[in-house]
């Protein structure tokens, strides 16, 4: 779907820096600074912005927005962050800890390395190949809440963090025929959610729009789908490949993009598009 609801949850070791994505690694390491430490201010005002793109998740996470070190645009971001009265720890590192603890955002949990520190803030980084690829500043005795918590935070593209992070969270990333990692935001792909009753299904959604694989029909019963599933079809000679490719399937697409024709070794799939505006109740 264009604007869909389906939830396609994916987030993206590429080497980093000090970085350890592993149960109990470190959740800060010493690490190596970057080639280019962020300068900026810490505390950076923030400001809501309509919509989910690239503008507005800047203007909504300040510092640690200004602090990323992205191959694209901006994934992700918030703050300042709503933690209470009594959640503020010691010391910054309790308050990085408080960031995970409350948000469960998806993003690494260990290997991050302290890039600033003043007074009041200090701002963590988690680095690959020494450009930050996640920030995040946490900040001491906020108005009513005391102690260290988290106030804003950002992420590059889940295909910019390390492999073996994308690969454990079951983040499927694509790579392109040259072999680079294709960005989420662009190409990304789900299991269908169990509570709806879609969990034989896969979703695949491409630059905007959502493909299905329905191979037990439940998506097809529910009428999301524009056409149906086909699991056995011959390659149009209108489709062209893509270059994308994950795991053994390569993504092939006609110039209307009205369908998916997901090639293996067992042969062509046509995934149908996913209806406007169609989610589980």
């Amino acid at each position: 779907m264009r604007a869909g609801l389906v939830a396609v949850a994916v987030l993206a070791a590429v080497t980093a820096v000090g970085c350890d994505g592993g149960t109990g690694a470190s959740v800060v390491v010493r690490g190596t600074p970057p080639a280019t430490p962020y300068a900026g201010p810490l505390n950076v005002p923030t400001r809501d912005a309509d919509g989910s793109g690239p503008r507005a998740l800047r203007e909504g996470s300040g510092a640690a927005g200004r602090a990323l070190e992205c191959d694209g645009e901006i994934y992700a971001g918030g703050g300042p962050d709503g933690w209470s009265r009594a959640d503020g720890g010691d010391t910054p590192e309790d308050g990085l800890r408080l960031h995970f603890d409350l948000f469960d955002p998806v993003q690494p949990r260990h290997g991050y390395r302290v890039e600033r520190a003043e007074t009041d803030r200090v701002l963590y980084s988690f680095d690959v190949r020494g450009r930050t690829k996640v920030a995040v500043v946490v900040a001491r005795d906020q108005p009513g809440r005391p102690g260290w918590g988290p106030e804003t935070n950002a992420s590059c593209d889940p295909a910019e963090l390390p492999a073996r992070y994308t690969e454990a969270e079951g983040i499927e990333v694509w790579t392109d025929r040259g072999g680079r990692r294709v960005p989420v935001r662009r190409l990304s792909g789900s299991d269908g959610p169990e509570h709806c009753g879609w969990q034989s299904a896969r979703f695949l959604a491409v630059d905007g729009r959502t493909y299905a694989r329905d191979p037990e029909g439940a998506l097809a019963r529910d009428g999301l789908l524009r056409a149906p599933y086909r699991a056995h079809v011959p390659m149009p000679a209108a489709a062209r490949d893509t270059g994308y490719h994950y795991r053994g399937q390569r993504l092939w697409l006609t110039a209307d993009r009205d369908t998916a024709y997901v090639r293996t070794a067992a042969g062509t799939e046509a995934w149908p598009e996913v209806k406007e505006g169609v989610a589980c109740r």
